[in-house]
């Protein structure tokens, strides 16, 4: 008799617990996804060409020195010197999203001070 009320209830639990599962399937926010997918056009529509790490702003012979060092210990990676009038800018890698950037930053960080991602605007 214990037995078939053990039985009973695990089967009922079973049951009202698939049928739960299966209710949860059913998306009803498509207006949401799509007012998602505006939002992140109108963002990469700004910021369309990815992300960079800078790892230096300042005078030239620091910067080019950092850059020097930074492609010996990271030989794959490719660094960019650039000038901004006074100052000099060492950027490096090509990111596609900003977490591929901040993972890079993050492993970058071991070895280099001060590191920030900076999208690259159209």
């Amino acid at each position: 008799m214990k037995n078939k009320f053990y039985l009973a209830s695990f089967l009922f639990l079973f049951i009202a617990g698939s049928y739960s599962i299966s209710a949860q399937n059913t998306t009803n926010s498509s207006t949401q996804v799509k007012n998602l997918m505006v939002k992140k056009r109108a963002f990469n529509s700004k910021f369309g060409y990815g992300f960079r790490v800078q790892i230096f702003y300042g005078d030239e012979t620091k910067a080019r020195s950092l850059q020097n060092k930074f492609r010996g210990n990271y030989p794959n990676v490719y660094t960019k010197l650039d000038y901004d009038q006074p100052y000099w800018k060492v950027q490096v890698g090509n990111y596609k999203t900003r977490l591929e950037a901040d993972k890079a930053m993050v492993s970058f960080s071991e070895k280099f001070s001060g590191l920030i991602v900076i999208p690259l605007g159209k």
